[in-house]
């Protein structure tokens, strides 16, 4: 079989890679003529554990191309999977222009049947606006064109992004005809040797699966965000806590854990949007609003806490932050908790050393001189009168404290992902903070 895959960012590139390692020919189609060639070769754009070795593997082996011109590799295709960004809107909606303009890109090439499947996020309805306009480009053409549109929303966790697209727990798709049905079942086939996990349903289901699963994980994560600022007041254990309620079988125990908030691209994003299509369609979303606030402000309980270990004066104070990452095995800093820590320090006068495994370059992208970059963990930690932890990397799990200890001037530390134990860190001289 033969696919074509507009958009070579995050959700694309897997999506093309893990296609193309069951035997597909995947042709990319990005409009970055920079981004393509450093892909031709062998530069992958973004840090995803598997997939740098994936790409180069299946590039040798002929399977996957990729290229500016969608006109190159159109002919002879069974799908063609739209996979661009949906950014926010100025009012928190979804902007579908790039998937509109993917979609009339489509529409000026088609010359057999094809199955458009939109992959990128998208607000309900948007199916049927892609289709419309893949018409309208077929009509201004004069071409008589079949072709069908699907629904197939990623569901990709950053840092197992190539694990989820190759052992699936599902794959929704969203289908009008029988004859799409069957061309995405064969394609999605060799994903389901073990498990039929594979869901049809109409297109607004579809959509509306995606927003509906990341609306569910924020709201678990800020629900618990709340008890555990509660859990700090009543001197419960926020820990203990989520381990009695996890081992209900009616709950489970996936993301009940306390921290300093969600981030990345998904989870912020897609609750806004999901809020704004309510918004549009007369209906309020209360609880998605209250996870959004909640969300927000637990973003900023990290400062709260360094200011009363410093009796609310921490200007002139030298910050260790290990962590830029919204979440480990990964390098993505958008909407990161990280982020707002480090303006509420600078904005306070604070001198700010940071270390994250992976998301440096792109810290130095956003911050500058602002801030110092340190080389390792503990050499961000020199010399530091707090240090504070905000993404739960491996390798920040048991470091060496007699060391650290040595190395600070100070002797706090704020744990924002509650990964150390409480008593050994006061055994370890330290003052620890942590969430809930």
């Amino acid at each position: 079989m033969k696919i074509v895959v507009i958009g070579s960012g995050y959700v694309g590139l897997v999506t093309g890679a893990c296609f193309a390692e069951m035997g597909v020919t995947v042709c990319c189609v990005d409009t970055n003529a920079e981004k393509v060639a450093c892909l031709k070769r062998g530069e992958i754009p973004i840090y995803e554990p598997g997939l740098a070795e994936m790409v180069e593997r299946n590039c040798a082996a002929g399977r996957l191309h990729f290229t500016t011109e969608i006109g190159e590799c159109a002919d002879g295709a069974d799908a063609m999977f739209i996979a661009v960004g949906t950014p926010s809107d100025e009012d928190g909606s979804a902007d579908v222009s790039y998937v509109l303009g993917a979609a009339r890109s489509i529409g000026r090439v088609l010359n057999g049947y094809t199955v458009v499947v939109v992959k990128s996020t998208v607000p309900v309805g948007t199916s049927g606006r892609v289709r419309d306009a893949i018409r309208e480009e077929l009509q201004a053409r004069g071409a008589d064109v079949e072709f069908d549109v699907a629904s197939n929303p990623e569901f990709l966790k950053e840092g197992c992004a190539v694990r989820d697209f190759m052992q699936p727990d599902r794959v929704v798709v969203g289908v009008e005809s029988e004859r799409a049905r069957k061309v995405l079942a064969e394609l999605y086939k060799p994903f389901m040797m073990t498990a039929d996990r594979l869901l049809f349903t109409d297109l607004a289901t579809s959509e509306m699966t995606k927003y509906t699963a990341n609306a569910m994980l924020a709201t678990r994560i800020s629900f618990m965000n709340e008890i555990a600022n509660l859990c700090e007041r009543l001197g419960a254990n926020v820990d203990m806590v989520r381990k009695g309620i996890g081992a209900d079988v009616r709950i489970g125990p996936k993301f009940l854990y306390a921290g300093c908030g969600y981030g990345g691209s998904c989870f912020p994003k897609d609750v806004r949007a999901l809020i704004a299509t309510a918004e549009q369609n007369g209906y309020t979303m209360e609880l998605l609003r209250s996870v959004e606030r909640v969300n927000d402000r637990q973003k900023t309980v990290l400062f709260d806490k360094l200011c009363r270990h410093f009796g609310g004066e921490p200007t002139g104070k030298t910050v260790a932050v290990w962590g830029l990452a919204f979440k480990p095995e990964t390098d993505d800093l958008r909407e990161a908790p990280s982020l707002v820590l480090v303006s509420q320090l600078l904005e306070a006068g604070c001198e700010v050393r940071i270390f994250d495994p992976v998301a440096m370059d792109n810290g130095r992208r956003l911050l500058g001189d602002k801030v110092t970059f340190a080389d390792d963990m503990y050499a961000a930690a020199a010399g530091a009168d707090a240090l504070v932890v905000v993404t739960e990397w491996k390798e920040f799990r048991l470091p060496d404290w007699k060391a650290i200890r040595a190395k600070m001037r100070g002797n706090a530390v704020i744990d924002g992902r509650n990964i150390y134990d409480r008593t050994n860190m006061a055994e370890e001289g330290f003052a620890y903070y942590r969430i809930g």
